[in-house]
């Protein structure tokens, strides 16, 4: 599967749990509210301040 910016959370955490380790790792700890569920991993990322690319380019390099 590939994850881009538009990729949900709720998405990414139904298609390709494993990855989920890596947002944490980023500093996304609220991945298990259910707000996140429908937001985007660049929403996601803008609100926690973290690098949109750089989460990205970890969770395809696996």
């Amino acid at each position: 599967m590939k994850i881009d910016k538009d990729t949900k959370i709720g998405e990414l955490m139904e298609q390709a749990p494993e990855k989920v380790d890596i947002l944490l790792e980023a500093g996304m700890h609220c991945i298990g509210c259910p707000a996140s569920q429908e937001e985007t991993i660049e929403e996601a990322c803008m609100v926690h301040g973290i690098d949109v690319d750089e989460v990205l380019e970890k969770i395809n390099e696996e």
